[in-house]
């Protein structure tokens, strides 16, 4: 079907369980605006004013085709233009929603995610998507304390809020000290129990550095982000109870998707 096309489908009502309007209200042809523009007009102004509240799941591209009287590729041109005003976010698997509202993310000397999403009152998640042992970089053998070329326990995850990712995390570990911890990890979707199984759970923060940057391919893929989203690059070293080294880490947050807090 072609754009002109859409003055042949017939208006659906709105679905139930999302604010309705009437009929006359609807998209208008003939007025100089186009279709897509009236339709970003409409759901914004749902947004902006509370009728669609945040984290509020929109219906399929077919019900808002039929909702509106348009074709698909109308409606795609309208809901692209609400994702670039960051509106709304599709995440594979899903659907599409509006968007939350940044999560408040501090950073001190005890940062755990879970905590953190938690008391933001979304329920947080996590999974291993890999692991290996790796010769220690200068990098990371510095920050570890260790000698370059020593084996170390990489471990890559991915942490969500409400099923919507936030994080992708590589974290390193001294190979020894910390051996089977991807297991645990694997097992709990956490690191924080993974570390207390090992008697290690009490690490603080005992320096952070925050850098931002285009987010590359693979972090678009994990991330459900479009071409041209930024991501925060968290680098941090966690220590123990005697400010011994135990974890290298690097996240990398969707920029938009939280708030940092330097906590002093």
């Amino acid at each position: 079907m072609s754009e002109t096309d859409d003055s042949a489908v017939t208006h659906q009502p709105f679905p139930a369980d999302l604010p309705g309007d009437d009929p006359g209200e609807d998209v208008a042809r003939g007025t100089g605006v186009a279709l897509w523009k009236q339709i970003v007009e409409r759901l914004e102004a749902d947004i902006v004013e509370g009728r669609l509240a945040p984290g509020t799941r929109l219906p399929t591209e077919m019900e808002l085709s039929e909702r509106f009287g348009v074709n698909r590729h109308t409606l795609r041109r309208a809901l692209a233009m609400l994702t670039d005003k960051r509106l709304i976010e599709a995440t594979p698997g899903r659907g599409t929603f509006v968007k939350e509202p940044p999560i408040r993310y501090p950073i001190g000397a005890r940062t755990r995610f879970s905590e953190i999403v938690s008391r933001e009152g979304r329920a947080p998640s996590g999974r291993l998507i890999g692991s290996r042992i790796e010769p220690a970089t200068a990098e990371i053998a510095e920050a570890l304390r260790l000698a370059p070329g020593d084996e170390v326990l990489r471990v890559d995850m991915i942490r969500e809020a409400d099923g919507v990712p936030i994080t992708i995390g590589s974290h390193w570990y001294e190979a020894g000290r910390c051996r089977d911890l991807d297991l645990l990890v694997a097992a709990t979707g956490s690191v924080t129990r993974a570390l207390e199984t090992l008697g290690l759970g009490d690490y603080r923060r005992l320096e952070t550095r925050i850098t931002a940057r285009l987010a590359d391919e693979e972090e678009r893929r994990l991330l459900s982000l479009p071409a041209g989203r930024t991501v925060m690059v968290i680098d941090a070293i966690n220590g123990d109870a005697q400010r011994r080294p135990i974890q290298y880490s690097r996240a990398r947050f969707s920029a938009d998707r939280v708030q940092l807090v330097v906590k002093t």
